[in-house]
């Protein structure tokens, strides 16, 4: 008998229709998502980014230390900061960090060094990894599995932000740091995704592209 508290698991088995059902009705509903860069600036219930951000910290973790934290952004004066250090860092990629093969690989998604939606979005969420967790006392606490466990969260995140009906964008401006800078955050923590959230701007149109096929990604064996 373990000596650590434990509950029932609480869902209830369903049928196989019932579970194809929900599976493929869930499965059409992220195929829906598509990363968007032309933001409308109307606002977004709050309790809405609440609800998925509680999503994201549900996800399952190593030890389950939970090695994450999530900087909701909405200011004016913090977005325009957030824009000009992304589009500082994004120039010199663009302009001579990047080789040849990944500016081509990046020209079919018709993107380049200017991020107005870093502005314009009417919220930036900000996902901070924990490398190391920190005690009352300033000791530092090893944590495990940092950036599957982050990643993972990260998933839920954009999955729960999709189901609401809003659009996200999933942006990681390299390097990252000007975010813990701008943001205060502290030494442990470390940018991991940089997420524009808001609705998408009347006649917003995205890059006409394929996922792979399922015998293409799945494997049976």
């Amino acid at each position: 008998m373990s000596e650590f508290p434990t509950i029932p698991y609480q869902r209830n088995r369903v049928s196989d229709a019932e579970m194809i059902e929900s599976a493929c009705r869930f499965r059409e509903t992220l195929a829906l998502r598509r990363s968007v860069r032309e933001f409308s600036s109307d606002p977004v219930p709050m309790e809405v980014i609440h609800h998925a951000l509680a999503a994201a910290a549900s996800a399952p973790s190593g030890a389950n230390q939970q090695p994450w934290t999530f900087v909701v952004v909405t200011g004016a004066d913090v977005k325009r900061r957030v824009r000009l250090a992304a589009e500082e860092e994004e120039r010199e990629n663009y302009d001579g960090r990047m080789p040849p093969e990944w500016l081509a690989a990046l020209a079919p998604l018709q993107t380049d060094w200017k991020k107005e939606f870093l502005e314009i979005a009417p919220v930036l969420i900000v996902v901070f990894k924990q490398d190391y967790g920190l005690s009352e006392g300033g000791q530092k606490i090893t944590h495990y599995y940092v950036n599957e466990s982050v990643g993972i969260a990260s998933g839920f995140l954009l999955a729960a932000l999709n189901a609401a009906g809003l659009a996200t964008l999933t942006h990681t401006p390299s390097p990252m740091g000007f975010l813990r800078e701008i943001l205060g955050r502290p030494v442990n923590e470390k940018p991991y995704l940089l997420v524009p959230v808001g609705f998408p701007a009347e006649g917003c149109r995205v890059p006409d592209i394929r996922k792979k096929t399922m015998d293409e990604v799945m494997v049976l064996s």
